[in-house]
């Protein structure tokens, strides 16, 4: 691939874009079924909706017919989870804008529970979690309500309660490592996710967090050696194949990058830490110029309101035309460079 080609891309894969400017607010309205299509019956699942790239917390009950609704929701990516209790979790990213909103300003997100790959490790309550106060647990659920409403002030003091009442509280400090990433304090997150993890060893938030944060840091040795234990703790999680992925494509590791990032294609495909857009880096370098333009394309059709659609545009303009003028590059096999 040429090399004017590089410029257009460069740097996409290590950002977290997010929609364009929109004040307008919108309704989140979905269903949990089982595999088979039929509601959950006396299981009593609650529906989660957290900030992907913001800090923001909701959480709602889902009725006797499956469906759920969060309202007032600010355009952005979000991860909605769908807990079902002594059966697991349920997780998927969701984009909430213009392009996903029917006129009626509702953007429809249903979730299959798929056992095989639910996360039923987040069932377990540990020592440490059943010690925390009531006092902690109050702040927390107020540090919550506080994240509904996007008072990230408000929240972090919460938080710092309740963990100064209960030091073993490792979600409490996990989530302030959380709200640390989202506003780029990558040092603090640090610190928060590690106490976590001092606190609750087999916690997994605190684990996959980490590795974003030393990822953030560029501290990739150090990442690699942590998004692997996410992976072996958590194969269907589509965020530690993602990190593990980048961390693999910042190392070198194109190959190694290449599968992890396809898994969690498959477990995510529109998963807000953008698998698509590492790929394309790697099939840039590579001079792959056909599945360039494949993982460009697949972007833009699942995130329509990303910041990022008018320069992939013009980087697609300028792959479908070398590929048109350049008889290498429509070969059967990929063109590297030497």
């Amino acid at each position: 691939m040429k090399r004017a080609l590089m410029p257009l891309i460069l740097g996409l894969a290590v950002s977290a874009g997010t929609p364009a400017q929109d004040k307008r607010t919108y309704q989140v309205i979905g269903r949990i079924l089982q595999s088979d299509g039929t509601p959950f019956l006396g299981a009593d699942p609650v529906v989660f909706l957290y900030g992907a790239h913001n800090p923001f917390h909701g959480q709602t009950h889902v009725r006797p017919d499956g469906s759920f609704r969060f309202s007032k929701i600010a355009p952005g990516t979000y991860t909605l989870s769908a807990a079902v209790p002594r059966l697991g979790e349920m997780r998927k990213t969701i984009e909430v804008g213009p392009a996903f909103a029917d006129s009626k300003g509702r953007v429809v997100a249903d979730i299959t529970f798929d056992r095989s790959v639910s996360w039923a490790k987040m069932d377990t309550v540990s020592a440490a979690e059943l010690s925390v106060s009531e006092d902690a647990r109050r702040e927390f659920r107020k540090a919550q309500d506080c994240l509904s409403r996007r008072d990230v002030p408000g929240a972090i003091e919460r938080l710092t309660k309740a963990v100064e009442v209960s030091p073993q509280f490792a979600i409490a400090w996990n989530t302030l490592g959380t709200i640390a990433y989202q506003t780029k304090r990558f040092d603090q997150a640090e610190g928060y996710f590690r106490r976590a993890l001092q606190e609750d060893p087999d916690l997994y938030a605190p684990l996959v967090n980490l590795g974003g944060a030393l990822m953030a840091l560029k501290r990739d040795k150090e990442a690699l050696d942590v998004n692997l234990n996410a992976v072996k703790a958590m194969p269907g999680d589509a965020l530690a194949h993602a990190q593990l992925g980048k961390t693999y494509y910042y190392l070198g590791r194109l190959d190694d990058a290449e599968t992890h990032l396809r898994r969690a294609k498959t477990l995510d495909p529109s998963h807000f830490s953008y698998p698509q857009l590492t790929l394309l880096e790697i099939y840039v370098k590579r001079r792959e110029v056909r599945a360039a333009i494949a993982e460009t394309e697949e972007f833009l059709k699942l995130h329509p309101d990303s910041e990022f659609v008018p320069q992939l545009r013009k980087f697609l303009e300028a792959a479908r035309a070398h590929l048109s003028a350049s008889p290498e590059a429509s070969g059967a096999s990929p063109v590297r460079e030497p």
